[in-house]
């Protein structure tokens, strides 16, 4: 089964147990690693052109590909304290008429930011908006080439080292605004694949999360591989960040999440409505 995820550690560490043939049962898998804007892309163009059947993506992207997508109830990252940040040079800054650096366009970053300024910027938008890889965002930033920039993944933990100051948490304002935990990112499965095989596919992410939470340690040498240089300990972060109760079961607040982000940003004009069944899983 082919299956595109990130190099981040809460990905890796997901599905580490899967992708090691260590869940009893499961399909081989072979994996593509891309990060989330490629993913996004990807899953816009169709399974018949990538011939990928399991991908993870933005939740933003959801209203776009659910025709040919089913979204898995597990395996994704939703949480609570965990949103993505923008970040300044100099404290305070007011974002009206500023460029600011996205990681994707398609991003639920970018999604969220977006209903952050509707919501608290004078005239609700800011000036530029440029899409730059997420590694690449803090140094624009920091040199000056953007006004701000709007970060993901262990970025929320290393900021302070480029000299950068938090401007906004668009986490803090979506709880705030909703009381709903902050839907990131969703594991999609090709509906072609047909019911029993998504089930299984389904029970197979849901049991490596749980294998990679009994055992920690099993999972450690795939997630370093792939941290990109990463701190140790920043890896530890981050996956006690996005991995959680949302990433075994989406359960009734995960679901309530995602389809309150989607439905709010399709009533700003922001995404296509869902259909009512968009998000039942088979």
């Amino acid at each position: 089964m082919r299956i595109a995820y990130s190099p981040c550690p809460n990905d890796t560490f997901v599905f580490d147990a899967w992708a090691h043939g260590r869940v009893p049962g499961a399909p081989a898998l072979d994996v593509t690693f891309a990060d989330i804007d490629i993913t996004n892309g990807i899953a816009e163009r169709g399974p018949a052109e990538s011939g990928l059947d399991v991908l993870k993506v933005s939740y933003a992207v959801l209203p776009y590909v659910l025709d040919e997508y089913a979204l898995l109830p597990c395996g994704g990252a939703l949480g609570r304290g965990c949103g993505p940040l923008v970040l300044t040079r100099e404290p305070g800054v007011d974002l009206t008429g500023k460029t600011v650096a996205v990681p994707s366009e398609k991003s639920t970053a970018y999604l969220l930011f977006r209903l952050w300024a509707a919501d608290t910027l004078r005239d609700g938008g800011v000036g530029e908006i440029v899409v730059l890889p997420f590694d690449q965002i803090m140094p624009a930033v920091r040199d000056g080439k953007v006004d701000a920039g709007l970060v993901i993944h262990e970025a929320r933990f290393t900021y302070q080292n480029y000299g950068l100051h938090r401007l906004a948490d668009m986490g803090e304002h979506w709880e705030a605004t909703t009381g709903l935990p902050i839907p990131l990112g969703a594991i999609i499965a090709r509906r072609s694949l047909g019911t029993a095989a998504l089930r299984r596919i389904a029970e197979a992410a849901r049991t490596s999360v749980r294998m990679a939470w009994d055992d920690p340690e099993a999972s450690r040498p795939y997630v370093l591989e792939h941290a990109q240089e990463m701190d140790p300990a920043v890896a530890d972060q981050h996956i006690g960040l996005y991995v959680n109760e949302f990433t075994a079961d989406l359960g009734e607040d995960g679901y309530a999440a995602v389809c309150g982000l989607l439905t709010r940003a399709a009533a700003e004009g922001l995404v296509p409505p869902l259909g009512p069944d968009a998000l039942s899983f088979p």
